[in-house]
């Protein structure tokens, strides 16, 4: 498939097999020809697991210290004081079986779902439709939590969620092009940080094989992983 004139350019811009520091890369990135609109920096880290085991089947969360640069819209489930806690804090969508009837209905209209212990009953019966989107909310993720408020302002605050997919592979996205190099270095430093910290027990051989950022519609940048 034939590439954009950006895109060329932008890959003209540097050499695409060296591999880069996380500095010189966001400084690379930033640098990219701009389109109509800002696009996300994204990063993959291929690590050394086998996600077909559970025990090495990564999963979990961090916050970015500059924030994501995205308006994430929040669904949270919860009944009484937690769910008015939910509403102070921005959650967009708020209820019980009245919002599960929404999502059934093919309301989707958020990017994360937190719900109270109390309420997982009735979430668990929408994993057919929140579990193919990674919607669906899990103890790990701290999105099942009894402190729903906390949750609404943390995901809000730039806290993204992130897990293995079937080739080892680990998708976070790390800022938007209009972020200086300085915070989407800082993000990636976080990320390497949290998935270092969940290296399992089992994990043999080298952790983080590779990594690399991109923008949105752009070419990839490796980075020096050999020294996270």
């Amino acid at each position: 498939m034939a590439q954009g004139k950006k895109y060329q350019n932008a890959a003209r811009g540097y050499d695409r097999e060296a591999l880069h520091s996380v500095g010189d890369a966001a400084n690379i990135v930033v640098g990219f020809p701009k389109r109509n609109y800002d696009e996300t920096v994204d990063m993959v880290v291929r690590l050394g697991v086998d996600p077909r085991k559970a025990d090495e089947m990564i999963r979990g969360t961090v916050s970015l210290p500059a924030g994501t640069g995205k308006a994430v819209r929040v669904a949270v489930f919860a009944q009484g004081d937690a769910a008015q806690a939910a509403r102070d804090a921005g959650a967009e969508f708020v209820g019980a079986d009245d919002l599960a009837e929404q999502i059934e209905g093919g309301m989707l209209d958020f990017d994360v779902t937190i719900a109270a212990p109390d309420m997982m009953p009735i979430v668990g019966k929408l994993g057919r439709v929140l579990g193919p989107r990674s919607l669906m909310p899990n103890p790990k993720t701290g999105t099942v939590t009894p402190d729903v408020a906390k949750a609404v302002e943390e995901f809000k605050g730039g806290k993204v969620e992130f897990r293995t997919d079937k080739f080892a592979n680990v998708h976070v996205p790390v800022g938007k092009v209009s972020f200086s190099p300085d915070d989407i270095s800082k993000n990636i430093d976080s990320v390497i940080e949290e998935l270092k910290r969940l290296k399992p027990a089992g994990a043999k051989g080298v952790y983080i094989k590779k990594a690399s950022i991109s923008t949105t519609m752009g070419p990839s940048i490796k980075l020096e992983h050999g020294n996270f």
